[in-house]
C-alpha cells in the first residue's frame, strides 16, 4: 500500500498548494525538518529576509550555499532543497548582527526566485514522501538505532540521554533527520543528499552507511590512543627505573657524570626544533665531545657552544597582537603625540596582519635627548604583543660586539644581538639599538659595517654569528634604532633605515606630557600615592619656563621629582592627613633661584642684535648675533665657536651688503673705512649655513644705525645675489622661537611645505613671513619708520601667515593657496 506523507506525519495530496518565503542562504550547515539551531546572520539581504518573515507567519526558507565563501551569492548559488523553519526567537546585538532560533518544519523545493530588491524570495513547494510499511522497513529502523547507539559510546561528545530520544522514535523520516544531525564529521554534500532524498528507507539506508564507516574510523582512533597510552606507561616505566639505577649508581659512586651530561644533551637535541645545518652541526660535535676527556680544554668549549645551540630561540615566536584598535590605545596610553611614530606602527600591524609575514620593518628614531625615543620602543613591544629587548650601542667600537667572536680564541662568545636573543627567549621580539649614532671605529673594525648585514631585510634572514658559525633568521625581529642626530649614521646605514624625526615638544604638549604621565610617576617614586599633593598647571608652567631649557622632558621630570622629594620629606614632619597644593609662587622655595629667564629675545629693539634660529642634536635654540663696526681697513671678523660654512656664510652676506650699497644709501667705499666684528655669544658648537640672513641683518643694522626688532627671528641662507635659500629643522627652530617668545619668524619661501609639521598651537600665536630675497628680510626685521624707505613701494612683498592662515598681499603673482597646516599630537 502506498500513500503520500509529509515530515511532520500528516497525509497530504500529490500536488500541495505552493507557497512564496523569504530565503535565508546558510553556510556550512543543513537544517533539517525538527531541528532546532540558532544561527547568526550578519548580511543585509539575510537580515532583510528574517525582518520579512517576522512581519509575516514567522516562516522562513533555509537554504545551503554551494560555497561557503560566496558573500553575495545568486540563485545559482543555492541548493534547490532547503527546509521550512519557524523563527521560534530573535535577537539583534550591538554590532548590528541578529541572532535568531529557527526550528525546521518539512522538506521544500525551490521552484523558481521571485524578484525581490532587498532579500531572496521563493516560490517553494513541499516534497512528498513515498513510505513503504513491514518488516524490512521495521529492520532497518533498529539497524540505525543500534548502530546509532554505538556511535554514540565512541564519540563522547554526544550526550547519553540523545539515545533514550532516538530509541523513542517510531517514524522513519523522523529518525533519519535526528540521527543526521548528530554525525559531527558528516560532510555538507553528504548531509545535503540526505535531504533531497525523499523516500525515507533510503536516506535510512544511507546513514546506515555513513555511521558505519564513522563507527570504523572512530574504532581505529581509540586503538590508537590505546596503544599510544600503553607506549607512554611503558616509557614513565623504564624513566623511573632508570632514575632509581642512577641513584644507586651515585650512591655505589659508579656514576660517570660525563655521560650523564651527554645524555642530557641528547635528550634536548631530540626536543628541540633546530634547522636542519644547526641540528647536523650538533651532532656532530656531540659525537666528537664523547671521544674528548672530560676535564679538558677543548671538552669545555665544545659543551659551552652545544648549549648555546640548544639554548637558543631558533623557531620560538611570542604571538603577536594584531588589534589595530588595542594597538592603538596602548600607543595613546604611554605616550602623549608623537603621531607620525604611532601610525607607522600601526601601518605594520595592519600589513602583518594581512600578510602572516612580513619582512621586519627596520625603523630609525631620530630626535633630541628625552622626546621619548626609547619608551615608544618599550611601548611599540607591548602594543604588538612581542617581547622587549634593548642593546646599548653608544661607545661600542668593536665588530666582534655584533658578529661574535670565533671559537679558537679563549673566552669566545657570540655577538650582543645572540646573546639578547637567547635572553629573551623568542626569535621576534622588538629590539632596540639605542645610540646608533654613538658608535665609533678603530682597529678592531667597525660596527656599523657591521649593522649593514643586521639592518637589511633582504639579508639578515641568514646572519651569520662568528661563534655560532651557522645561519640564524633575524627577518622575524621588529629593530628600531635611536639617535640624536643623522649626521653620525654612516651613510649606507642609513639607507637600510626608515626614518621618523621626533621634534621637541611645545610648552603645551610638555604640560599635558606632566599632568598625566611625569607628576604620577614622580608621585608614585617618592611615596606620595596616598598623600594629597596638587602641583598646579602654573606651578608646572614655571618649572618649564624658568628651571629647564630643552627639547625634551627628562630635565623637567627630574626638576618635578625635586619637587616631591622635598614635599615627602615635610609629609614626615607634618603628616600624611595634611594637603599639600604647590602653586606656581611655591616654585623658588622649593627648588631656590631660577635658571633661566622668561625668554631669550632682547629686551629692547637694538642695533646690531638679530635672533638667529638654529638647530642641533639637543633641538632647537635661538641664537643671539651681534655685530659691531670699528674704524679699520674692511677687515671681517667672526667669533663664536663656529664652523667653516658660518664664516662663508659671512662673507657672502658682507657681499650683497656692498653690492647693495646705493639701494642702503651707503658709500661705494664705506667698507674700506671700518672693520666688522660679528660674534654669536652662545658658548655652543654653530655649523650649517642657516644663519646666513641674520648675520647680514646684523651687519646692515650696522652700518645705517637702525635697529632690529626684538620680536623678529629668523633662518635662511643667503646667496651674492640676495637670494633666500631653505633650510633644516624648521620646526624645531620654530618651537624654540615660540618658546623664547617670538612672535615674528622669517623663513625661505621654499620652506613653505614645512609648515605642515608645525603644531597649530604654534602657528597661531605666531606671524610667520615667508621671504625670497634679502631685501624682504630688512624692511621685515629692521625698525623703519616706513617700509618703502629702503627699496620703495615696487618691492617685491613676502607671503605672510598669520593665525595658522595665508594673508593675501598686493604682489602680483604672489598669492599661492595656503597648505594644509596639521599638528602632529599637538591639536587639542
Amino acid at each position: 500500500m502506498f500513500f503520500h506523507r509529509n515530515d511532520n506525519g500528516e497525509d497530504t495530496p500529490e500536488g500541495t498548494a505552493r507557497q512564496v518565503l523569504p530565503l535565508l542562504p546558510l553556510r556550512d550547515i543543513i537544517v533539517f525538518p525538527h531541528m532546532v539551531v540558532p544561527l547568526f546572520v550578519g548580511r543585509e539581504r539575510s537580515i532583510a529576509a528574517l525582518e520579512e518573515a517576522m512581519s509575516q507567519e514567522k516562516e522562513i526558507l533555509l537554504a545551503a550555499q554551494k560555497k561557503a565563501k560566496t558573500n553575495d551569492p545568486t540563485p545559482e548559488d543555492i541548493y534547490e532543497v532547503g527546509t521550512v523553519g519557524t523563527i521560534v526567537q530573535l535577537l539583534r546585538l550591538p554590532d548590528g548582527t541578529v541572532k535568531v532560533l529557527v526550528e525546521g518544519k518539512r522538506r521544500v523545493t525551490i521552484q523558481r526566485f521571485v524578484p525581490s530588491d532587498d532579500f531572496f524570495a521563493c516560490e517553494v513547494e513541499t516534497l512528498a514522501e513515498t513510505i513503504s510499511e513491514g518488516v524490512e522497513y521495521e529492520a532497518l529502523m533498529r539497524s540505525v538505532k543500534t548502530a546509532f547507539e554505538s556511535y554514540v559510546k565512541l564519540n563522547k561528545r554526544i550526550p547519553p540521554e540523545m539515545l533514550v530520544t532516538v530509541q523513542a522514535i517510531e517514524e522513519p523520516s523522523r529518525l533519519a533527520d535526528t540521527v543526521v544531525v548528530h554525525l559531527m564529521s558528516v560532510k555538507l554534500g553528504d548531509r545535503q543528499e540526505i535531504l533531497e532524498t525523499t523516500d525515507p528507507a533510503k536516506r535510512l539506508e544511507r546513514l546506515l552507511k555513513l555511521m558505519n564507516a564513522e563507527i570504523e574510523i572512530l574504532q581505529v582512533e581509540k586503538k590508537i590512543r590505546s596503544r599510544v597510552k600503553k607506549q607512554m606507561e611503558k616509557s614513565q616505566k623504564e624513566y623511573y627505573l632508570n632514575e632509581q639505577m642512577q641513584a644507586i649508581q651515585k650512591e655505589l659512586g659508579g656514576r660517570d657524570e660525563f655521560k650523564s651530561e651527554l645524555e642530557e644533551m641528547e635528550d634536548r637535541l631530540g626536543k628541540k626544533k633546530l634547522t636542519e645545518e644547526a641540528t647536523l652541526r650538533v651532532r656532530k660535535e656531540l659525537k666528537k665531545l664523547k671521544m674528548m676527556q672530560p676535564m679538558s680544554a677543548e671538552a669545555t668549549v665544545v659543551r659551552n657552544y652545544l648549549d648555546w645551540i640548544l639554548t637558543l630561540p631558533w623557531f620560538e615566536k611570542s604571538e603577536e597582537n594584531y588589534d589595530i584598535d588595542e594597538a592603538e590605545s596602548v600607543l595613546d596610553e604611554d605616550h602623549y603625540g608623537l603621531k607620525k611614530p604611532k601610525e607607522r606602527i600601526l601601518e605594520y600591524l595592519a600589513v602583518q596582519a594581512l600578510v602572516k609575514k612580513l619582512k621586519g620593518p627596520v625603523i630609525c628614531l631620530v630626535g633630541p635627548p628625552g622626546v621619548g625615543k626609547t619608551s615608544l620602543a618599550k611601548s611599540i613591544a607591548r602594543a604588538t604583543g612581542r617581547e622587549f629587548v634593548r642593546l646599548s650601542l653608544g661607545g661600542v667600537r668593536d665588530e666582534a660586539e655584533i658578529r661574535g667572536h670565533r671559537r679558537t680564541y679563549i673566552g669566545a662568545l657570540p655577538g650582543r644581538l645572540i646573546q639578547s636573543l637567547k635572553k629573551v627567549g623568542t626569535n621576534n621580539p622588538v629590539m632596540l639599538l639605542d645610540e646608533i649614532d654613538k658608535m665609533t671605529s678603530d682597529f678592531r673594525g667597525d660596527p656599523a659595517a657591521a649593522l649593514l648585514e643586521v639592518l637589511d631585510p633582504e639579508q639578515n634572514h641568514n646572519f651569520n654569528d662568528h661563534y655560532l658559525d651557522l645561519d640564524y633568521d633575524l627577518s622575524d625581529v621588529m629593530f628600531i634604532t635611536t639617535a640624536n642626530s643623522l649626521s653620525g649614521i654612516p651613510l649606507p646605514l642609513r639607507d637600510r633605515m626608515e626614518i621618523l624625526e621626533l621634534s621637541g615638544y611645545t610648552e603645551f604638549e610638555k604640560l599635558n606630557i606632566s599632568v598625566r604621565y611625569l607628576v604620577p610617576r614622580q608621585l608614585k617614586a617618592a611615596g606620595l600615592e596616598d598623600v594629597d599633593v596638587e602641583l598646579t598647571e602654573n606651578a608646572i608652567r614655571t618649572i618649564i619656563h624658568h628651571y629647564t631649557r630643552e627639547s625634551g622632558v627628562r630635565n623637567l621630570e627630574r626638576e618635578i621629582g625635586s619637587v616631591c622629594r622635598k614635599i615627602a620629606r615635610r609629609v614626615l614632619k607634618e603628616g600624611k592627613d595634611a594637603s599639600y597644593r604647590i602653586a606656581a609662587k611655591n616654585i623658588p622655595e622649593l627648588l631656590g633661584v631660577p635658571r633661566y629667564r622668561p625668554n631669550k629675545s632682547t629686551e629692547s629693539d637694538l642695533i646690531g642684535m638679530t635672533n638667529g634660529l638654529s638647530v642641533s642634536s639637543y633641538g632647537g635654540s635661538v641664537l643671539e648675533c651681534e655685530a659691531a663696526i670699528l674704524p679699520g681697513k674692511g677687515k671681517l671678523v667672526i667669533t663664536g665657536l663656529l664652523e667653516k660654512g658660518m664664516q662663508e656664510s659671512a662673507q657672502a652676506a658682507m657681499s650683497y651688503i656692498r653690492s647693495r650699497h646705493r639701494a642702503l644709501g651707503l658709500e661705494e667705499d664705506f667698507h674700506e673705512k671700518y672693520d666688522v666684528h660679528v660674534h654669536f655669544p652662545e658658548f655652543v658648537q654653530k655649523d650649517g649655513p642657516s644663519a646666513g640672513i641674520t648675520m647680514a641683518t646684523s651687519i646692515a643694522s650696522t652700518f645705517l644705525r637702525i635697529p632690529v626688532r626684538k620680536n623678529v627671528a629668523m633662518t635662511g641662507e643667503i646667496t651674492l645675489r640676495g637670494r633666500v635659500m631653505p633650510i633644516g629643522g624648521l620646526k624645531e627652530k620654530m618651537l624654540a622661537a615660540h618658546r623664547a617668545g617670538i612672535d615674528t619668524i622669517l623663513v625661505p619661501r621654499e620652506n613653505r611645505k614645512d609648515l605642515r609639521e608645525i603644531p597649530r598651537r604654534v602657528l597661531n600665536v605666531m606671524r610667520v613671513v615667508l621671504v625670497e630675497h634679502m631685501d624682504q628680510v630688512l624692511t621685515e626685521a629692521l625698525v623703519l619708520s616706513d617700509p618703502d624707505s629702503l627699496f620703495g613701494s615696487n618691492r617685491a612683498h613676502p607671503l605672510e601667515y598669520r593665525h595658522g592662515k595665508l594673508v593675501k598681499n598686493d604682489a602680483p603673482g604672489a598669492e599661492v593657496p595656503a597648505p594644509t597646516v596639521d599638528a602632529p599630537g599637538a591639536q587639542q
